[in-house]
């Protein structure tokens, strides 16, 4: 799920996670520390005079003090630094359309990208990891433990645990080999469909 605008910026330069857009946009100092290191509660916009400006999107399902309560050997700080280092994929179409028809999202245009995922671990495997709950909420009763643990490589994920999350490692620069459709989204109702793999 991604911003609706961004598939030519995608196509340019990729998936990037949030540390990489930052990295990219050469934000430094306190205005990386905000994005980077505390809860977005709303989409912050960064600028570069040459790359222009893109949107970080918000992180508002995580509630700090339901946060600070289920989190196992970590800082919140360190929670959120953990992960805008990835680039998240959910592994289930029921998450996507709930993330969709979510209060905040349900009046706003997205777009969905569908990805080939064997390609995609057949290249980045090394770099994948997968995660039993969704990592970046914590608005429920009784919040997931959380820690530096949950993210496990595919060879470490506990036989049984389900996949919630299936998460890239800084970013997907190559994301066009493995894109099968982009389509705008409005809620949960699919508008038109962007881009499609020939063939």
């Amino acid at each position: 799920m991604a911003e609706d605008g961004s598939w030519e910026s995608i196509r340019r330069v990729g998936l990037l996670s949030t540390s990489a857009l930052l990295d990219r946009f050469e934000i430094e100092g306190e205005q990386r520390r905000k994005i980077e290191s505390e809860r977005r509660p709303e989409i912050v916009a960064i600028e570069h005079p040459k790359l222009g400006r893109v949107l970080v999107r918000d992180n508002k399902p995580m509630h700090e003090k339901s946060l600070e309560k289920c989190l196992l050997e970590m800082t919140p700080r360190e929670w959120y630094e953990h992960l805008n280092q990835r680039v998240f994929f959910w592994a289930e179409r029921k998450r996507l359309l709930k993330l969709l028809g979510a209060r905040e999202n349900r009046d706003r245009l997205h777009l969905v990208l569908e990805v080939d995922t064997a390609e995609l671990l057949r290249r980045h495997s090394e770099r994948v990891t997968l995660s039993p709950i969704n990592s970046g909420a914590t608005f429920a009763l009784g919040p997931a433990p959380r820690g530096p643990d949950t993210f496990r490589r595919i060879a470490d994920h506990p036989d049984g645990k389900p996949v919630v999350e299936l998460a890239v490692d800084h970013a997907v620069p190559d994301i066009t080999d493995f894109v099968v459709s982009v389509s705008r989204w409005h809620g949960v109702e699919k508008l038109e469909e962007v881009w499609c793999r020939p063939g």
